[in-house]
């Protein structure tokens, strides 16, 4: 038997289910898949923020002195 992805449910309020169908329908896909896309894209973004706030904090220390080059480090 295939393996299944897990489910969430929730609840909307009316205007964002409407929102959410308009949208399904101009897309031509359901609203579910809509949902998930939208979730994907904010999952995404949401963890580019992350590894930019962590990169500006590795930029505070980074120290070029104590660095390997870019060519020592691959060669």
């Amino acid at each position: 038997m295939a393996a299944r992805k897990p489910r969430i449910s929730t609840v909307v309020d009316e205007e964002l289910a409407r929102w959410l169908q308009r949208r399904s329908e101009a897309e031509g896909r359901s609203v579910p898949l809509v949902v998930r896309d939208i979730l994907t894209r904010f999952y995404a973004d949401e963890e580019e923020r992350f590894w930019a706030r962590e990169g500006e904090k590795r930029l505070e220390t980074f120290d070029p002195g104590v660095s390997v080059s870019h060519e020592d480090a691959w060669t």
